[in-house]
């Protein structure tokens, strides 16, 4: 579904990504971890088509450069750390720009695209703040109206940049919960760029460890989360250990 291959990004002529491959199965989940500043969101939004890059990048088996906008946009779908939403937006009409790669320019939204998003937002459980304004939710009901606005394109495949970034634990949980679950009932595949460790090695099923701007381990949790790796790369000393669904990575004092 997702195959990079070495993937090089320069923003105001800086190399941010320097040489990353990267795959991504249909129906897999795979997150990118690695300390603030190497590359991940970086790397996201140039699979996502959103920067310029140089390498190889193709969804489906497609360069995403070769794919018209449009068409982009029914292949693939992002939520952002922080997405801009105009003040007074409310929910149903912002979920409703999902709906924009199907609605011809200058034409408006159909009756089917207003069911479809009506079956988005009941199966996210937000469909009762349809008419509120999305500013006045909280943060966990604003995440899943973000997401709403990402399965109403429609894509298959899913990229999230932090997606549980600014959000209290439990919040934290119930929005990662609804991902695995979306994942499993419309066949999702899943690209996530994740800071909380363990929270990353209990949901993913591959995990990829970026250091400036390279791929410096790539494999299961177990395989990447190493108390070495971590210490190498994160300049950070912890004490990783076997959890119930993955190994837990607890930092410990100098």
């Amino acid at each position: 579904m997702i195959r990079a291959r070495d993937l090089r990004v320069r923003l105001d002529g800086t190399l941010i990504v320097d040489g990353v491959d990267l795959d991504v199965a249909r129906g897999e989940w795979v997150m990118v971890i690695g300390p603030n500043g190497a590359g991940k969101s970086t790397a996201l939004r140039a699979i996502g088509g959103l920067l310029p890059y140089t390498g190889v990048v193709e969804l489906n088996g497609r360069p995403v450069d070769s794919l018209q906008r449009r068409e982009r946009a029914k292949t693939i779908a992002m939520v952002n750390q922080t997405p801009t939403v105009p003040p007074g937006m409310r929910v149903l009409d912002y979920a409703l720009l999902g709906r924009t790669p199907y609605i011809a320019p200058l034409g408006r939204e159909s009756a089917a695209d207003v069911a479809a998003v009506e079956e988005v937002l009941e199966s996210l459980d937000v469909a009762q703040f349809a008419g509120r304004r999305l500013e006045t939710l909280s943060g966990g009901e604003r995440q899943r109206v973000f997401l709403a606005r990402a399965l109403a394109q429609g894509a298959g495949i899913l990229l999230l940049d932090e997606p549980t970034s600014a959000l209290d634990i439990g919040h934290q949980q119930e929005v990662l919960e609804l991902i695995d679950r979306l994942r499993a009932e419309r066949g999702l595949t899943v690209l996530a760029t994740m800071h909380d460790l363990s929270v990353a090695g209990e949901y993913a099923d591959r995990l990829v460890l970026l250091s400036s701007g390279a791929v410096a381990a790539a494999g299961t949790a177990r395989e990447v989360l190493t108390e070495e790796n971590l210490a190498k790369h994160y300049r950070v000393r912890v004490r990783v250990i076997e959890g119930e669904h993955g190994p837990l990575v607890v930092p410990v004092r100098g």
